[in-house]
């Protein structure tokens, strides 16, 4: 009987410690309030795009050998938006992108390569496989640029990219790059593309000058990832669930 107190103090003492333990571990996992993520909506290609893409990074990496290859953290894709956008809302990013695919039902859609394209991005240049743009796609852009607006802010940093200790910076055009996409790439400006990696200026100069065989492709799917330095999508944080009745 006389050890009732202290068995009453520690199971007090108990809940109170496990409370705390609990709102500390929530604390650390959620982001802070003005966290940022950098994402890209997309359109994922088929696996005709997919061989031509690959087939153009290693003539890239031939020459530019500390180039990215085309792998699982640098898939192939067409950019619809790049944004940054607070890390707190992704889920409600992810819905509203989700309504938008499910309205437009972009996949099967049938595109066009038409040639080659490069930026200067410090002093190297990051190429890619231009896709004729068209009604369809234009209008896809624009319903995903106005769904995903209510969650998105300006002035992203390398916080909002995905990094790794060895390989901690984003170089400042990307940064600059999402920071203006909206409005320098959409509407009118909008330059659908593959990015295939990069390469020497003077090389990629020469592929964009190049004969180029025009390629039909479809879209195979859509999703939303996290980007890495030059604008590679590098994490699938969301994929779009293609409708099985079609």
């Amino acid at each position: 009987m006389h050890d009732f107190p202290f068995r009453a103090g520690l199971i007090a003492w108990l809940f109170v410690a496990t409370v705390s333990i609990s709102i500390t571990r929530s604390i650390a996992t959620e982001p802070p309030n003005n966290a940022l993520t950098a994402i890209d909506v997309l359109l994922l290609p088929d696996s005709t795009m997919v061989k031509l893409a690959k087939e153009a990074n290693d003539q890239l990496r031939e020459v530019y050998p500390e180039g990215f290859a085309l792998d699982a953290t640098h898939r192939p894709h067409i950019t619809l938006l790049q944004r940054y956008v607070r890390t707190k809302d992704l889920e409600s990013v992810y819905t509203a992108v989700k309504q938008v695919f499910n309205r437009e039902q972009p996949y099967g859609w049938e595109l066009e390569a038409t040639g080659y394209y490069y930026l200067n991005f410090d002093n190297t240049g990051l190429a890619g496989i231009v896709i004729r743009p068209t009604p369809q796609l234009l209008k896809l852009q624009q319903a995903v640029i106005e769904a995903v607006a209510p969650y998105a802010e300006p002035n992203g940093t390398a916080a909002a990219y995905v990094t790794s200790p060895e390989n901690p910076d984003i170089n400042e055009p990307t940064l600059n790059y999402v920071n203006t996409f909206i409005p320098e790439r959409n509407g009118v400006n909008f330059n659908p593309h593959v990015t295939v990696g990069v390469g020497p200026l003077d090389f990629v100069e020469k592929m964009k000058a190049a004969p180029f065989n025009k390629t039909k492709f479809t879209v195979a799917g859509a999703a939303v990832f996290q980007l890495g330095d030059n604008g590679t999508a590098q994490k699938q944080l969301w994929a779009w669930s293609i409708p099985t009745a079609r």
